[in-house]
């Protein structure tokens, strides 16, 4: 990280999420760490989650252990598997919907009632640009990120008129563990395909994201609903 990206890190206004309490889903994977790091710096009361979420009653369980919840953060991840679409294999298909599609939509449906009923209440996905523009030989990472964007847009406009806001940050090119660990990032073969392909000509720091995140999670985003904002560089 250079030094003016640090500064702008450490220097940014303290308590946007003062009093709020926040659960994390996979506190530990994805986009996680710079969540939970971000968030309690900003004052809020992190409930840092990191169940497996696909058994029955997990996602439930989750939200019942975290609380009366101002914000939910559901930050799910499963690596991509590629494959032709000749290739794509059942279980694999199933691997990432399970991961990805099933626990978004079950967090939302035990969290949603209690939000509803104090029509307040923020729901953030941490999902993915790549169904935005479309990765070839990912057809099936594609097709349940894709997913998840879908319920945000038709769940979002649900939620709004009950006071809560439901928006998701779809990113690509930021560093993190699931998807682009410091190793990948050092390659030569990445750094030519970095150049060719995001406009930004670097990939995001983690806190980055989570910035993002935390506006959709603070009071300032009270206005935005059903939203699946890209994140990427100028790659989508």
């Amino acid at each position: 990280m250079t030094s003016s990206r640090r500064n702008r890190y450490s220097g940014g206004m303290p308590d946007r999420l003062k009093g709020k309490r926040a659960l994390v889903t996979q506190c530990s994977a994805f986009m996680g760490p710079a969540l939970v790091e971000l968030f309690e710096r900003e004052g809020a009361r992190v409930v840092a989650d990191d169940r497996d979420l696909k058994p029955d009653g997990a996602c439930e369980g989750a939200i019942a252990a975290g609380g009366e919840l101002d914000v939910l953060v559901a930050n799910l991840a499963h690596p991509p598997v590629a494959a032709a679409v000749e290739q794509i294999r059942d279980g694999d298909w199933h691997a990432l919907f399970d991961a990805l599609v099933h626990p978004l939509m079950r967090l939302v449906r035990a969290a949603a009632p209690a939000m509803i009923a104090r029509r307040r209440g923020k729901i953030v996905v941490m999902g993915s640009a790549a169904p935005l523009r479309g990765i070839a030989r990912n057809g099936a990472y594609c097709a349940a990120r894709g997913a998840q964007n879908a319920f945000v847009r038709a769940v979002g406009l649900e939620l709004a008129p009950h006071g809560v806001q439901l928006n998701a940050v779809a990113q690509n090119y930021v560093k993190n563990s699931a998807y682009y660990p410091d190793a990948l990032l050092k390659t030569e073969r990445f750094t030519q395909h970095l150049e060719r392909n995001v406009p930004a000509g670097r990939v995001a720091e983690g806190w980055e994201s989570a910035e993002l995140a935390l506006f959709l999670a603070s009071d300032k985003s009270d206005f935005l609903c059903a939203q699946v904002i890209p994140f990427a560089g100028g790659w989508a």
